[in-house]
């Protein structure tokens, strides 16, 4: 009997001849951003932002990659920034949905990447249309003389909606992404969410790229009783800490 030799199917490529959104820095995206892992452009990872801004500081982005079902893992980059990674977000119980702001350097795609279980990348994005300079200009925060006092400040509010639960969340912090001369490095590199037993809601690794006193929704598809728990650290060690009370 003959034996049939079993070759290793070829890893899932997304090219740049197939980006939809026809990137040039698609492939670097992939190396640096992805680590080279099975990738596919995919529709179903929704991300909305306007498709052309006045402020490269703060360009409003939400994604939804919720129509995959599980997600083990969720980016938010742009190809053109210096620094290209906003954020990481491990979802755990939260849905793989979120809102916040971004800077941009110049027009560029804006993406987020979902990982699924088998390890694949579920990539979808949008195009935004933005001045220069969104990444190495001063925050208006620097430009304040009481910004320290504000540092670290935790606003937000949990409600019920439709048997959900959305978490808005607000830390002042002026994320300053160190391309600004004289102005070192300082943001917020880690936010983790939790209920009132202190169990692990969500996890996020955070970048410079993020605007200054970023603004962040969340959805639980569970609503959970009592109060939610948000700590937060930024790249100079300080740490914050903060309980959202939930609203009926």
């Amino acid at each position: 009997m003959a034996l049939l030799a079993l070759l290793p199917l070829p890893a899932l490529a997304a090219s740049q001849g197939d980006d939809p959104l026809h990137s040039v820095m698609w492939e670097v995206m992939q190396h640096t951003v992805l680590q080279d892992a099975p990738a596919v452009f995919d529709q179903r990872v929704k991300v909305t932002l306007p498709q052309q801004v006045e402020d490269g500081q703060r360009v409003p982005v939400s994604v939804d990659a919720s129509a995959l079902g599980q997600v083990e893992e969720l980016l938010l980059f742009a190809d053109y920034n210096p620094l290209p990674l906003a954020l990481r977000m491990t979802p755990l119980r939260l849905a793989p949905v979120l809102s916040v702001a971004i800077r941009v350097n110049q027009a560029t795609p804006v993406r987020a990447a979902a990982r699924t279980a088998d390890g694949v990348w579920h990539v979808g994005g949008q195009r935004v249309d933005a001045p220069g300079g969104g990444c190495a200009l001063p925050t208006p925060t620097r430009n304040s003389t009481d910004w320290s006092t504000l540092l670290g400040r935790l606003y937000g509010r949990v409600w019920q909606q439709d048997g959900q639960q959305r978490i808005r969340l607000r830390i002042m912090h002026p994320m300053d992404t160190g391309l600004v001369g004289n102005i070192p490095a300082f943001y917020l590199e880690a936010l983790q969410l939790a209920d009132g037993a202190g169990q692990p809601l969500a996890t996020l690794t955070l970048q410079a790229p993020l605007a200054e006193n970023p603004l962040f929704t969340f959805r639980l598809p569970q609503a959970l009783p009592g109060p939610l728990q948000v700590s937060a650290r930024d790249s100079d060690g300080n740490f914050y800490h903060a309980r959202l009370q939930a609203l009926p």
